[in-house]
């Protein structure tokens, strides 16, 4: 798929709000910006219009408001003051920006906009706000992937921006516009849409066309005895699923080597279960509602590599398994008192067929292991929508939880800062003794127990004791910081924090993942 296919709608750089081309302009900003853009020489010329407004209500940017403008300004004659709110408050944070956006361009499609003019006052509290407000801009633009696939219109025209600064800031906002878009595109179709359509084989097919042509290397394991032999964990929770051609279970490998030295190397493994049904600890109550987004961990995955198809980043190599499989139930399902040898040679005594995400991750986890051993400057991530518990502990955010080496390089920390800098925050977790002590097998026969009977949010610690437990039944445990080749592990619990099914998602963590780990280097 071209980039263009990708995008919600064409997106293109404006020269001034004169231009014609646009059929309304949506401005962002706060009261406290407001005060001063009269002499940002790109928006001045409203100015006069904005002042007037807010005569007859002061309280025009804690709103969303249509007014009508001289169109000797604004050709359209439409101008929609999209407000922050309040911006001040220690907590208030640069997601303001992002709600007014999106409430501006709900506007205009209500209002039968297709041409819209985005425009975001400065803050210099918030850096990137023009980006974060783009970004909210365009989440009600996207379309989901079987409306388009059987019609294919946009319902924008294009999204016009208009950068408040240089041309080279101008330059800058519409590539990473465009980078986060088409990621978030790749990350929806994969992690929105229902288990027939992105059924395992039909992710592999979907992934290879999004990257066709791309810089991104994708390989594929479809071979059922290879993933039994070599993923056995991965298989088992398949097993009930691989009697329906359809279903059957997919490896998917992602790759990228980036122009010059490597200087960086990260791995990602991300959870991908197209549906949940609990297995033979079936999800009862309506609780499998929503479950086709299971698979959130591989189509964050998918989107993070889309952005490096896209930007490009130097002297890093990437690295992404996509664990793709459904936990049906049926006659061969996989069952509680089940010891299974992982590829780690480690004996998984099975508690809970509903704690299937870990050890769908376990064996391309542990694979991934095996191959950091040889890059230089590794770092191993998990990402998977995991527990419930996470949800309970930390509500609509994602949890970082850190191994030794990776605390060490004060990992999580930048993460969560830079989270916070581009209006994705992230929470960091830490990991205790007795999250280890919880997973020791409770008989001979198994080295590792996967979990307990309970759910997570029943649990004690329910979203740190499954971190826990991939560093064990890998072997990454054995390569501490006291180990001769430390290496770098982050597990992050995405729980709920991309939003509510069937609403349209905010992909989480991705647009954090995206700034702190590839435009460093692009």
């Amino acid at each position: 798929m071209s980039l263009q296919s990708l995008l919600s709608t064409k997106i293109v750089r404006a020269a001034s709000i004169a231009d014609a081309a646009f059929d309304a302009v949506v401005l962002v900003g706060s009261q406290e910006s407001a005060k001063q853009f009269g002499a940002i020489q790109q928006v001045s010329a409203i100015a006069p219009a904005v002042d007037s407004f807010l005569k007859v209500h002061n309280g025009a940017f804690h709103s969303t408001n249509l007014l009508q403008v001289d169109s000797s300004i604004v050709p359209s004659g439409r101008l929609i003051l999209a407000g922050t709110g309040n911006v001040s408050r220690d907590y208030d944070d640069v997601r303001r920006y992002q709600a007014a956006a999106r409430r501006g361009i709900e506007l205009a499609l209500s209002a039968g906009v297709k041409s819209p003019l985005l425009i975001t006052l400065p803050n210099s509290r918030f850096p990137n706000a023009e980006l974060v407000a783009a970004l909210g801009a365009l989440t009600p633009v996207y379309t989901p992937l079987n409306v388009r696939e059987e019609d294919n219109k946009h319902k924008l025209n294009q999204l016009g921006l208009l950068a408040v600064g240089n041309s080279d800031s101008s330059s800058r906002l519409n590539q990473l516009v465009e980078a986060y878009d088409a990621s978030f595109t790749v990350c929806r179709d994969i992690g929105e849409t229902g288990p027939e359509r992105m059924a395992p084989p039909r992710v592999a097919e979907y992934v290879q066309g999004a990257f066709a042509n791309g810089n991104i290397k994708v390989s594929i394991v479809d071979d059922q005895s290879i993933i039994e032999k070599d993923f056995p964990l991965m298989a088992a929770v398949n097993r009930a699923a691989n009697t329906v051609k359809e279903h059957q279970a997919r490896l998917i490998r992602l790759e990228y080597v980036g122009e010059g030295e490597t200087q960086d190397t990260f791995f990602v493994v991300g959870k991908g279960v197209t549906i949940d049904t609990g297995g033979c600890d079936l999800k009862t109550g309506g609780h499998m509602f929503g479950m086709c987004r299971d698979k959130y961990g591989s189509a964050v995955l998918a989107g993070l590599f889309k952005a490096i198809d896209v930007l490009k980043p130097k002297n890093v190599k990437a690295v992404g398994y996509m664990c793709m499989v459904r936990n049906s139930i049926g006659a061969r399902s996989y069952t509680c008192d089940e010891v299974i040898t992982a590829r780690s040679g480690k004996r998984i005594h099975i508690y809970n067929t509903d704690a299937e995400g870990r050890i769908t991750m376990l064996d391309p986890l542990t694979l991934a292991k095996e191959e950091a051993l040889k890059e230089k400057n590794p770092h191993l991530f998990t990402l998977a929508t995991l527990t419930g518990h996470e949800v309970l502990s930390y509500g609509y955010y994602a949890a970082i939880m850190d191994n030794g080496p990776a605390k060490a390089s004060g990992w999580a920390k930048r993460v969560q800062d830079v989270g916070d800098e581009f209006g994705q925050p992230i929470e960091i977790s830490r990991l205790q003794p007795e999250d280890f002590a919880f997973h020791q097998a409770e008989c001979e026969q198994a080295d590792i127990r996967q979990g307990n009977t309970k759910p997570s949010v029943a649990t004690l610690r329910g979203h740190q004791t499954p971190a826990a437990f991939l560093q064990m039944a890998s072997r990454i445990d054995e390569h501490g910081t006291d180990s001769s080749h430390p290496l770098k592990f982050s597990h992050i619990d995405m729980g709920g924090c991309s939003g509510d099914h069937p609403s349209v998602s905010f992909p989480n963590p991705l647009v954090t993942l995206i700034a702190g780990l590839v435009l460093p280097r692009v």
